[in-house]
């Protein structure tokens, strides 16, 4: 079964959806299960992780209702309000919705580089294990330090981190990155998706060759047993399409570690963001 652990739906609404500027002109619009499917078909895709894209709690519904009798939306993604006071009954609301398998702050966007580890912030993650929810890390590079600091403190917490924590490709830069990532995938807990590294990278001029630096430090850092594949659709669509995106990792795994090829595109996720009671087989 390959599986997808990381791809979006919207309604595109321009003022909730800022986020996506006059350059990205190509997301500007709506994109739902019925626009993906083509893409799943062509590219023998099975099933997907529909992981959240704005911080609501109408997103988190959203997503869940796409996701129900939606036989290719294996798991949700969702956001809930982890600094809340009110946030166990929150998860005890939701833990209804059996597709509901983690939760992500966007938290690259937060202006304290040290978010991941503010009090609150800690307290509310810490209360995802006994909900068997997952947490995305969605960070950018100099955000690192915060991730490695939150992860230690919650050993039994399952992490995974989006993007490669979206190193400057661009700008060919690893350092201080790869440092960091490697420390933080010291952490047993800790898993790594290989996706969104096209929209890091010049995205009228990348080649394949600009990521095969970025891979190399994942692959070292924390094995094929934790690593899988994701397409960011749509918004690789920036840079793009989806079976360019399958073909990066694709290639990569074929010349490096074949063996590893149907853990990096399906069982890693199922083992992540599946449980004995909530399969997603």
């Amino acid at each position: 079964m390959v599986i997808d652990s990381h791809q979006h739906f919207w309604r595109f609404d321009p003022v909730r959806d800022a986020w996506i500027t006059e350059d990205m002109a190509a997301i500007r619009r709506d994109f739902l299960p019925g626009d993906l499917a083509p893409e799943l078909h062509a590219n023998g895709v099975d099933a997907t992780i529909a992981v959240q894209a704005d911080q609501s709690e109408e997103e988190t519904e959203f997503l869940l209702g796409l996701a129900e009798g939606n036989r290719r939306i294996a798991g949700v993604v969702g956001w809930l309000d982890l600094r809340s006071p009110a946030i166990e009954s929150r998860l005890e609301y939701f833990s209804r919705f059996k597709k509901l398998r983690g939760v992500r702050h966007v938290a690259q966007a937060e202006p304290d580089d040290r978010f991941l580890v503010q009090a609150d912030f800690v307290r509310g993650v810490r209360q995802l294990a006994r909900f068997e929810l997952t947490y995305d890390i969605l960070i950018y590079p100099r955000q690192l330090p915060a991730a490695i600091e939150l992860v230690a403190k919650l050993p039994e917490q399952k992490f995974v981190v989006d993007h490669l924590a979206k190193p400057e490709i661009k700008a060919k830069k690893i350092e201080p990155w790869a440092a960091l990532i490697r420390e933080l995938a010291a952490n047993p807990n800790v898993y790594c998706k290989l996706s969104g590294m096209v929209s890091e990278a010049d995205w009228k001029k990348w080649k394949r060759e600009d990521f095969e630096p970025y891979l190399d430090v994942v692959f070292g850092a924390f094995g094929a047993d934790r690593l899988m594949f994701g397409s960011d659709w749509p918004v690789c669509l920036v840079a793009a399409t989806y079976s360019q995106v399958k073909n990066i990792v694709e290639s990569y795994v074929e010349r490096h570690v074949p063996y590893a090829k149907s853990a990096i595109f399906g069982e890693n996720v199922k083992n992540f963001y599946g449980t004995q009671s909530h399969s997603l087989a």
